[in-house]
């Protein structure tokens, strides 16, 4: 209802009182001297109008005034409830007043990020709590109500401040999240690196912490040729062929898969190359001479984006080497399959260990032995013993140093006949 209606309303119960109350007297003037009422009867009969019809009102005068009587006392009550009503809504107007620069702020927190304030607000939560106790009185109505009405305001204000506090602690812009990722995968590699170059514990335990972030990493192409190196590293570790197989399976996988992310990585064509070469030695001679073309392709390519790096030329050299000592059989299943052998030479051999030792003085004890090797092959007896004396003074470590040792050792006793 509009204001200009209440005001209608209003005015036109306060005529037809005004009526009502000149018509009593008119009529206090006129009556008989006997014919007064009792007040406590009067008010007993007012209370008792809400239940008795017009129809069994009695004719004579003293009716007529208490009907009379009775419905000015339901009119007061009506009025008395509408100005209880227009003072409850004038404290409603001044709550909404008061509450309406504090939503704004709450408003401008949140278009600002500093807060989610998904809570019900005060004005709602007041009105609602309004119309649920406006049965109950309008005195008790009000104070409860401001009561609530500003306790309700603090709650939702409080309980949006605690959660905005509870969601900055795990919220994080998707850069932060970037960044800290970047972070974690930096010192991630950087560990793993530092193990690579300790002993068989360290490798075994940047294995480890590889493995456990796989499914994080594994479209990361610094994390797959790694997890390739240490799938390496335990196959020169493991003297079980079964455990060899396997890591050397799961390497060229990881390293392949490098490869196909990212043509351009150096490390991970040098890396799949060493898996097909640890994967000829389980292989049939088909395999086998399909491996060595991979292993040579991959290599040249590794070659050509890090030149600068002695271990590859020290592969160039073995693979060279490897296919200068195929035997005949192997060359006509390569020429069957493939149209043409692998070609290469032992001076080809010689040329890639001269580059890794004079990169890398000292660069490893095989490097050594397979220099003797090629010297002995061109018939450079002195040059091969000299390599030889290299080769022992560089004590076995590793496994590799191991077999080398081996290698040597027979080699040694070829020389000396």
């Amino acid at each position: 209802m509009s204001p200009f209606e209440n005001k209608g309303l209003i005015l036109g119960i306060m005529a037809g009182t005004a009526g009502v109350s000149l018509m009593l007297i008119w009529y206090h003037k006129i009556r008989k001297p006997g014919a007064a009422v009792r007040i406590p009867v009067f008010l007993d009969v007012g209370n008792r109008l809400n239940s008795v019809g017009l129809q069994n009102e009695a004719p004579n005068e003293e009716g007529v005034v208490m009907v009379l009587h009775g419905r000015q006392l339901q009119i007061l009550e009506k009025l008395n409830g509408l100005l209880v009503s227009v003072d409850e809504l004038k404290r409603e107007v001044k709550f909404l007043k008061e509450a309406i620069p504090k939503l704004e702020e709450l408003v401008r927190n949140e278009l600002q990020g500093k807060g989610d304030v998904q809570r019900v607000s005060p004005s709602h939560r007041a009105t609602k709590r309004r119309k649920a106790e406006a049965a109950s009185g309008a005195a008790e109505t009000t104070s409860s109500e401001e009561a609530e009405s500003e306790g309700g305001y603090l709650t939702a204000h409080t309980d949006s401040e605690g959660d905005s506090e509870e969601e900055k602690g795990c919220m994080k812009s998707p850069e932060a999240i970037v960044k800290s990722e970047e972070e974690e995968l930096f010192n991630l590699l950087q560990q793993v690196d530092n193990l690579h170059k300790g002993s068989e514990d360290d490798k075994k335990e940047g294995f480890r912490l590889l493995l456990e972030k796989d499914d994080k990493y594994e479209n990361c192409v610094d994390f797959l040729w790694r997890l390739a190196r240490a799938y390496g590293d335990l196959f020169e570790m493991t003297t079980d062929s079964e455990e060899k197989r396997k890591y050397v399976t799961d390497g060229k996988i990881k390293a392949e898969k490098a490869v196909q992310l990212d043509a351009r990585s150096a490390e991970s064509h040098q890396w799949f190359a060493i898996m097909c070469g640890y994967m000829s030695q389980f292989e049939s001679v088909q395999n086998k001479i399909r491996n060595g073309y991979l292993f040579k392709e991959h290599l040249d390519k590794a070659i050509e984006l890090k030149p600068q790096d002695p271990f590859l030329y020290y592969l160039n050299g073995r693979w060279c080497y490897s296919v200068a000592q195929l035997s005949w059989i192997e060359k006509k299943v390569a020429t069957a399959l493939f149209g043409t052998p692998p070609t290469s030479t032992v001076e080809e051999a010689l040329q890639n260990f001269l580059k890794a030792e004079e990169m890398h003085p000292g660069y490893s004890k095989y490097n050594y032995v397979y220099l003797a090797k090629c010297y002995k092959d061109l018939g450079q007896k002195n040059n091969a013993l000299k390599y030889c004396d290299s080769a022992l003074s560089i004590l076995s470590v590793t496994n590799e140093d191991k077999e080398a040792q081996k290698d040597l050792e027979a080699l040694l006793l070829t020389l000396k006949l």
